[in-house]
């Protein structure tokens, strides 16, 4: 029997970056699915605080070299990779000077939100995706954590769905208690558009769309969603459950691996697009 294959689309994964809540289950979580008889792929950004010789990062040349397009410009991808020897779990980073050479992952000294952070979003949603049909690796589950890969699951859902790779994936969102009420862009929802993904699909970016807007987004294209931390609003919870969609409420942290394991059971059982 084939293993279940897990895509992880990350923001935080410690060593890499200080350790929160996120960026300890962005290790843990991985190691643990991985542990469980499962085959993995693990992503996350190259913040620019990540020390490439510290870490020993290198890059993956193969994989590098294509341009994204973002608000009608090029922006080049480059993959790099590095390992967890004690887990034997290796990390894909997605790179570009532009957009992740900062420090800091998502705010400014202030905690306001990079006034580029729409196309940051987008530009690594894409690029994950890009670079697993590179790999040519059939996820059976993607897991997206955070919003760095908010769009993951509306590109899967539309721009990818008739791609043999990603046609059967089901996608779990996992929400995490972040500024829900922090603004993006004017002209995000016009940046996301790209192939069939259309302005129709994006319409909950219009105006200035808050995290609120994209993480509700996120949920609509999701087969099921994860409240993964304190402090989540009860809107999502109560969003997720309108749309219908499975649920995992919030489970202790030490518990995490076991329940999270059974949920995606449930979720790859299910008969649900």
């Amino acid at each position: 029997m084939n293993k279940t294959k897990v895509l992880f689309i990350m923001q935080e994964i410690m060593p890499y970056v200080p350790e929160t809540y996120m960026s300890r289950l962005g290790r843990v979580l991985p190691q643990k699915i991985q542990e469980k008889k499962r085959e993995i792929r693990v992503f996350m950004p190259r913040y620019g605080s990540i020390k490439e010789r510290r870490h020993q990062l290198h890059e993956v040349i193969r994989l590098s070299g294509m341009n994204i397009i973002v608000n009608g410009s090029d922006h080049s991808l480059v993959i790099k990779v590095a390992s967890i020897p004690s887990a034997r779990m290796q990390i894909y980073f997605i790179d570009n000077e532009e957009y992740f050479h900062r420090k800091a992952m998502l705010t400014y000294e202030d905690s306001k939100f990079f006034d580029d952070n729409d196309e940051r979003i987008i530009f690594y949603s894409r690029g994950v995706l890009e670079t697993v049909k590179k790999l040519r690796w059939e996820p059976d589950l993607v897991h997206v954590h955070g919003l760095m890969g908010a769009l993951a699951p509306l590109y899967i859902k539309r721009a990818y769905q008739e791609d043999p790779l990603f046609q059967d994936s089901k996608v779990v969102y996992s929400v995490y208690n972040t500024q829900f009420d922090a603004k993006f862009d004017k002209n995000f929802a016009k940046k996301a558009v790209f192939d069939v993904v259309s302005k129709k699909d994006v319409d909950k970016l219009k105006g200035e769309p808050s995290v609120m807007d994209l993480t509700k987004l996120a949920i609509d294209y999701s087969d099921a969603v994860i409240i993964a931390q304190e402090g989540v609003p009860q809107e999502i919870i109560e969003y997720t459950q309108n749309q219908g969609k499975m649920l995992l409420p919030l489970v202790e942290e030490e518990k995490i691996p076991d329940e999270y394991s059974e949920f995606y059971d449930k979720v790859l059982a299910s008969q649900n697009a």
